[in-house]
């Protein structure tokens, strides 16, 4: 099947579910990622049961906290 991932288009297995494909696509630190198929959110734990089917898009999004650290004066 033909997926595109971050934008590229890449061919997969058949039957690959979300969490096989973040395996194979390496993602780091999964448990901090929140994944969107065809625009729309996945529950993070919905993420192992969900399957992918011929032409989904999908993003992996990483936030990220922090700030300006004290002040000046």
């Amino acid at each position: 099947m033909e997926l595109t991932v971050r934008g590229v288009r890449k061919s997969f297995p058949d039957g690959l579910s979300l969490a096989e494909l973040m395996v194979l696509e390496k993602v780091e630190t999964p448990e901090y990622v929140t994944v969107a198929v065809n625009d729309e959110f996945v529950e993070g734990a919905d993420v192992a049961a969900r399957g992918l089917k011929d032409g989904d898009s999908l993003e992996f999004l990483y936030f990220m906290g922090g700030g300006a650290g004290g002040s000046r004066g």
